[in-house]
């Protein structure tokens, strides 16, 4: 990315892309697979509470409250989506961050579920592992709430960098405000819930947008 002869806002990331370009059905199964081995370090952080004597529930990560959680997070969802795309905006115009292109999905009939399984894909293994589970194990070894959320916040922003540096410091605000609410709620569910409404808006949209608007780049 830095090293390339090309500047950062020339570059294109691609989120979701075709596994199999022309065959279809075996694009759907690559898909479906994809999406459910990038779960399994979900289901070995639910076998690391076990053995502490905890659950998911230790975390926030149940159904317990599902109106509130499902309220929260849409307003959550609302405000954090909408800032974030000024922000994507503004870092772009200043030539700090590539342009993301969400969706390259062939136009199949599944290509929308496919977007709202991995955006909910990637909430749960975000929320789960780098919020919820790396706090609370944080918390245990006895580290200050400071130092355990610029942790989780510098760790969201770094697996981001491929966005480029307005991608790092985008995610890390968010880390930040992110942590905040779980310790204040002690429910990583709303986070959850908000984060996958957040991706499958720009997954959506950018499918129906890009090229067609002139505010967005593409």
């Amino acid at each position: 990315m830095l090293t390339s002869a090309k500047p950062i806002s020339g570059q294109t990331a691609v989120i979701v892309g075709s596994r199999a370009p022309g065959r279809p059905w075996l694009d759907l199964a690559w898909q479906l697979f994809a999406v459910v081995t990038a779960l399994v370090p979900v289901a070995l952080v639910g076998h690391f509470l076990v053995r502490g004597q905890e659950s998911f529930r230790s975390i926030g990560f149940d159904l317990r409250d599902r109106v509130r959680d499902l309220g929260r997070g849409t307003a959550i969802a609302a405000v954090i989506g909408g800032a974030g795309l000024l922000f994507y905006l503004g870092a772009h115009a200043t030539g700090t961050n590539l342009t993301v292109d969400p969706s390259q999905l062939p136009d199949y009939w599944w290509r929308i579920p496919i977007l709202v399984l991995v955006s909910a894909q990637n909430a749960i293994l975000e929320e789960v592992i780098v919020l919820g589970y790396l706090n609370h194990r944080l918390d245990q070894l006895g580290w200050s709430v400071r130092q355990a959320t610029a942790t989780s916040a510098l760790l969201r922003g770094s697996y981001h960098l491929y966005q480029g540096l307005g991608g790092f410091a985008g995610n890390v605000i968010m880390g930040v405000i992110f942590t905040y609410l779980y310790r204040r709620w002690g429910r990583i569910m709303p986070l959850v819930v908000a984060h996958t409404l957040i991706d499958t808006g720009a997954l959506i949209g950018a499918t129906y947008l890009l090229g067609k608007v002139s505010w967005l780049p593409g």
